[in-house]
């Protein structure tokens, strides 16, 4: 048994190292930490999924970040952007703004007003529904429904 723990400890960390580097390397990076962007900066753009935590150690934030990267394509999709914080002093301006308390989720829309917050790790499937479910993506998805039929052409 102590001989698995190395190894699953070298795993759990490797791994999501190892996913950053490749996101970092592509044009639209879909992770980062709140020390690298301002929100302003996604407004219209991209639907941030904000995650905090006490630490990069919190079980329920090693847990949501496994969730996230599980499922990339799909979030990119829907261009979502993932923003981590687990530096709880000094308070970053997420941290004033959103006022997690511990671990907590949140997922904003394009125009930056917060539609969901959840105190516990969400499934990419349970956020792209809740993202499907918003008035701006809707149009994103009828837009591209009328852009495909008319790559078609008439019947």
């Amino acid at each position: 048994m102590k001989s698995l723990v190395p190894i699953v400890m070298a795993a759990l960390f490797a791994a999501p190292a190892l996913s950053e580097d490749v996101q970092a390397d592509g044009k639209d990076a879909l992770f980062f930490s709140m020390n690298e962007v301002n929100l302003t900066q996604f407004k219209w753009k991209k639907r941030p999924v904000v995650v905090f935590a006490e630490s990069d150690l919190d079980p329920a934030f090693v847990e949501q970040m496994e969730l996230l990267r599980s499922r990339p394509d799909e979030l990119a999709s829907r261009d979502v952007v993932v923003i981590t914080d687990t530096e709880p002093e000094p308070l970053s301006e997420l941290r004033k703004k959103l006022r997690p308390r511990g671990f907590m989720l949140v997922l904003l829309n394009k125009e930056g007003t917060v539609n969901v917050r959840k105190p516990f790790p969400w499934d990419v499937r349970e956020i792209s529904r809740s993202i499907d479910k918003m008035p701006i993506r809707k149009r994103e998805i009828r837009e591209q429904k009328a852009r495909a039929a008319e790559s078609r052409g008439p019947s």
